[in-house]
Formats: structure tokens, C-alpha cells, sequence
């Protein structure tokens, strides 16, 4: 196994444990509380959860178009096609839980199937404008996991205004 893959499958621990620890504090709060817009960039902890979801699934997408050999993409619920990226997957929490939960399984088959052969192969896709895109599949990979990243700690921020503690949110503390 190579350095990138072991590097991939901590970056899918994390995601998958943080979003559970996560997902459990926002269950408890009422969808009034989830659905407030709280001045974050998607507005709400709901429509910040819809947009993480919608990414992977948009990233992942462009994985299987590119590397159509990825069985863990095969049969996933994918986006291909979108609107904006403020587009909503999911209006009940419950069902959005339950999405999660099944992306963040396949991003876990899904990175092992990724290999430094793969990785720094080109990838080539339109982005949400449009503009065709190409550079390396790492570079992709990384950016998704940097992007749920990003919105997670504005989830934990809107968390703290609510009055729920995150505790620790280090890469550190999921992976070691």
C-alpha cells in the first residue's frame, strides 16, 4: 500500500467518524433549530449538510466517469447532473442522515480502490460553470476531503451559537 492510500483511508476515517459525531448532535436539535439561517454561507446546518452531500457525490461522479473501472462507484448514488450547488438532495433530516451514512461507506470502498497509478492519472470533467477541468486525480481527491473539511467546521461554528460543543474536531485525534 502506498503512502497516498493509507493518507486517503485516515482522510475517510475522519470523515466518516466526524460526521457521525456531528450527525448525533444535530438529531438532537429541532428542524426549526437545523433550518435556521444562521448567516453561514449555505445559510442553515441543514442546507451546509446538503451541500457537503452533494459535493461528494458530485466529486465521486467525476470519479466513475473518469475511472470507469471503480467498482465502489458502481450503482452509488451519484450526481452527474445539477442545478447549483445549493441544491437541496434531501428536506428531512432523517433522510439526509440516511444518505450520509451511505456515502460516507462508499467513500470508504472507495479509497481503496485508489492506488498511486490511479492518483496521477489525468482527470478531466466540466465544472459547475461549465469550464472543462484537468489536472490530476490527487488533486481531486484531496480537494474533496479538504472541502467537507471547510463545511464541517462551519457546521461546528453554528453548533456553538446553538450551544453544542463539537469537542475535538483534529484530523489528529481520528486517526491516530
Amino acid at each position: 500500500m502506498g503512502a497516498h492510500q493509507e493518507q486517503f483511508r485516515g482522510f475517510a476515517k475522519y470523515n466518516r467518524e466526524f460526521n457521525q459525531l456531528l450527525l448525533g448532535q444535530i438529531a438532537k436539535l429541532s428542524d426549526e433549530q437545523r433550518k435556521q439561517d444562521m448567516g453561514a454561507f449555505f445559510g442553515s446546518i441543514h442546507s451546509t449538510l446538503n451541500h457537503i452531500l452533494l459535493a461528494d457525490r458530485i466529486w465521486l461522479g467525476r470519479f466513475a466517469i473518469a475511472f470507469p473501472q471503480m467498482s465502489s462507484l458502481s450503482g452509488a448514488a451519484l450526481v452527474h447532473e445539477f442545478s447549483s450547488l445549493r441544491q437541496e438532495l434531501c428536506s428531512d433530516f432523517s433522510e439526509l442522515l440516511v444518505q450520509r451514512q451511505a456515502t460516507d461507506q462508499v467513500i470508504t470502498q472507495w479509497v481503496e480502490e485508489l492506488s498511486d497509478e490511479l492518483l496521477a492519472q489525468t482527470m478531466r470533467y466540466s465544472n459547475s460553470k461549465g469550464q472543462q477541468r484537468e489536472h490530476s486525480a490527487w488533486l481531486a481527491a484531496i480537494h474533496m476531503f479538504n472541502h467537507q473539511t471547510h463545511h464541517r467546521g462551519q457546521i461546528t461554528t453554528l453548533l456553538n451559537q446553538l450551544g453544542c460543543d463539537s469537542g475535538v474536531t483534529d484530523y489528529f485525534a481520528y486517526v491516530k
